[in-house]
């Protein structure tokens, strides 16, 4: 079928993006779906700086790619083998398919399945093939899932079902948002009511963390960023301090404030110095979490005595550590019943034809989570 997508052809074109267009928005053919495979609607994909690392060059990926891996949709079509959707059901797309055999997958830990991730890195779906094309050259898919398009043909592992009352524009939040933030608290951190937590980077996976830890019942949030407008904002939304990073002892303020330090610092900006600073910030005894991804060149050193000597804890959050098939559902229904108002998160919604212009805001930090909408 013909459908209309966003293509990257190559990535690290200047901004402003609006004027540079390193997204083309093209008529391209998508197949039918396969074996173990589902065409779905996309109602609403997030703008995300997974996909702007791909567009600036930060991540690279196989080109030529349709971009996009935060979404909502309907199920339009079934493929062979799919006996558990029906056409009509409303899912969000997760951006680590899990094959459900490999050694993590069966550890419970399907973020890391060993198969999703040599797909993602190889740009096509789980079964190993691709589904899309323009003038009969294939185009990569990203992160198994390219959002920015009509439709997509997606691994059914790919898909979780929900509650189809949930308006599209907040459920595509769930697919990255909030599974990689509001996961990172409960599932990477594990805060428990009473803990101090400390949220470093405020774009949408980071006020969904600030979130997260609300709902958690962390008795201290401290919010971290560049942005004064962002650190507003996260006072608005549960925040009980504040800090701007980059400023002259903001590891010593932090610190004072939380009578030594936290016991969670959660990095959610990408960033060595955010890592260096979640280190620091973090208690004797406490626990650094980062679900950012930094340049695949960047290194984190860590001063080995005081690793010992403090015990601290360092470990990484892919995916929020979740179990996307019990996690989304959780975390709806979470929403659902105003403990955890993701609606909040959403900034804009704009025509896929704007999508260049709406990375520009993500770029610039005035754009917290924008949708884009499929609508001519």
């Amino acid at each position: 079928m013909k459908i209309r997508a966003a293509i990257l052809e190559q990535s690290g074109l200047p901004a402003p993006y609006a004027q540079s267009k390193p997204l083309r928005i093209a008529e391209i053919d998508l197949a039918a779906p396969s074996q173990g495979e589902v065409l779905v609607k996309v109602m609403a994909a997030g703008l995300c700086h997974s996909d702007l690392s791909v567009i600036d060059g930060n991540r690279p990926r196989p080109l030529p790619m349709v971009l996009g891996h935060e979404a909502a949709g309907v199920v339009e079509a079934l493929g062979p083998g799919v006996d558990d959707l029906v056409v009509g059901d409303h899912v969000v797309f997760v951006f680590v398919p899990s094959c459900g055999s490999c050694e993590c997958c069966s550890d419970g830990r399907p973020a890391l399945c060993v198969p999703g991730a040599a797909a993602n890195g190889a740009g096509v779906l789980l079964s190993g093939e691709r589904r899309l094309s323009e003038q009969a050259h294939d185009l990569n898919h990203h992160l198994g899932v390219s959002a920015f398009a009509e439709y997509a043909t997606v691994s059914r592992k790919s898909l979780v079902k929900i509650d189809r009352s949930l308006p599209f524009e907040h459920a595509a939040l769930f697919g990255c948002a909030v599974l990689t933030g509001v996961g990172a608290v409960f599932n990477g951190a594990n805060v428990s009511p009473g803990d101090k937590v400390a949220v470093i980077g405020l774009g949408g996976v980071g006020m969904a963390a600030l979130l997260g830890a609300k709902a958690a019942g962390a008795e201290q949030i401290v919010a971290v960023d560049l942005s004064r407008d962002k650190l507003d904002l996260a006072l608005s939304m549960g925040a009980t301090d504040v800090f701007l990073a980059g400023t002259d002892g903001v590891a010593e303020a932090i610190k004072t404030a939380t009578h030594g330090g936290v016991d969670h610092a959660i990095e959610l900006a990408g960033s060595v110095h955010a890592l260096q600073l979640g280190y620091q910030i973090a208690k004797r005894g406490g626990q650094l979490t980062t679900g950012g991804l930094p340049a695949p060149t960047a290194v984190f050193p860590i001063p080995a005595v005081n690793l010992v000597a403090e015990e601290k804890t360092v470990r990484g959050s892919y995916l929020g550590s979740c179990v996307p098939a019990r996690d989304i559902p959780r975390f709806v229904r979470m929403y659902q019943r105003g403990i955890l108002p993701v609606d909040r998160l959403l900034s804009e919604i704009m025509p896929l034809i704007s999508i260049n212009a709406g990375f520009d805001k993500l770029r610039q930090g005035t754009l917290l989570r924008g949708v884009v909408t499929m609508g001519r």
